[in-house]
């Protein structure tokens, strides 16, 4: 399927699976406990929007292209694969807990970013070159690590956002508010309204690693990395004891990124959104990915790091023009296995 950028603003072709005919099918992945896959074939033209998922945005975000919705609806988001997001051309893995905002924000902000980054190539290019630039694009989601995973052609390539209190600021106040609340009393800067369930708070036990950033006299700054975060510590000489003075958030981990919470569950079968190829449904008009998709596959668990480079490599040239048949093929040794 190739999907034009098309220059009628009223015209954003996209495929879709009905949410009254997926509810409570295998498409219907949500719920506690419950991992889920999302795989694509495609050749990215341009843009960063969705590839394939279940992701209605809303028309309640109170923004200038929510006007003119005949009718408001709340987010009913689940999961979703999309060409980057917030970094154009990488693989981006989104999900929600609530269907709605993260963080106190007007957007759902659990998503996960590959460093690797997939190539602009022309869409009307010669058969030759399209041949030679299909992309694997990838997200899992694995509830007992509570990772949230993106990949690009196999590969789950590290990212870190540097810069968090300007860059992502959101996560940074849900850390901060977390922060306050492990001591006790107001902090200066709490929100005692921050609602519990929005605070990002991922383990920060054992340092992956500390690298000393400064020490003069009785004062030493650390910055100390964890798995899914990296941490300014500085600390105080109290007797023969170093003793934390304060913690900063600097950086957080893209890719994985911790998720700890279950896959939205829509109430029943008249809420929800749809399962879609192309766009998610949100009010803006503008052009999202643009390019070819070639297939798409869920898988019901979290695909592995040996299992995903196998996919990205799965009949070569030949599964090129039917690549979900190569797959098909892949699977059939895997007795049980739920390929939708």
């Amino acid at each position: 399927m190739r999907i034009r950028k098309e220059t009628d603003a009223d015209f954003r072709p996209f495929l879709f699976v009905p949410r009254s005919r997926l509810h409570d099918s295998l498409l219907d992945v949500k719920g506690a406990g419950n991992a889920v896959s999302v795989i694509a074939w495609a050749i990215r033209e341009s843009g960063n929007h969705a590839l394939a998922g279940i992701w209605h945005e809303g028309t309640d975000l109170k923004q200038e292209s929510a006007a003119a919705a005949r009718k408001v609806e709340r987010g009913q988001q689940q999961y979703d694969l999309f060409a980057g997001l917030n970094v154009e051309g990488a693989a981006c893995g989104h999900k929600s807990e609530n269907g709605a905002s993260s963080f106190a924000f007007r957007y759902a902000m659990h998503k996960s970013n590959t460093l690797d980054v997939s190539p602009a190539i022309p869409a009307d290019s010669l058969p030759e070159l399209l041949n030679a630039n299909w992309q694997v694009f990838a997200m899992t989601f694995d509830p007992d690590a509570q990772e949230l995973t993106a990949w690009l052609d196999g590969l789950a390539s590290e990212r870190w956002q540097d810069d968090v209190k300007t860059k992502l600021q959101p996560v940074y106040n849900a850390w901060r508010q977390g922060e306050f609340r492990k001591t006790r009393g107001t902090q200066p800067g709490e929100d005692p309204g921050f609602s519990a369930d929005q605070i990002y708070d991922p383990p920060e036990e054992t340092p992956v690693s500390v690298k000393v950033l400064s020490e003069a006299g009785n004062e030493r700054v650390e910055l100390r990395e964890y798995r899914y975060t990296r941490v300014e510590v500085t600390l105080r000489k109290g007797g023969d004891a170093w003793v934390v003075a304060g913690r900063d958030l600097v950086a957080v981990r893209l890719n994985p990124w911790w998720f700890p919470h279950g896959i939205y569950t829509p109430p029943d079968a008249t809420s929800g959104g749809p399962f879609t190829i192309g766009r998610v449904i949100h009010p803006s008009r503008s052009v999202g990915f643009s390019g070819w998709v070639g297939g798409v596959a869920v898988f019901d668990r979290a695909l592995t790091d040996r299992e995903m480079p196998q996919l990205a490599a799965a009949g070569g040239d030949a599964a090129l023009a039917s690549p979900v048949t190569g797959v098909v093929r892949m699977l059939e040794s895997r007795p049980g296995e739920r390929w939708r």
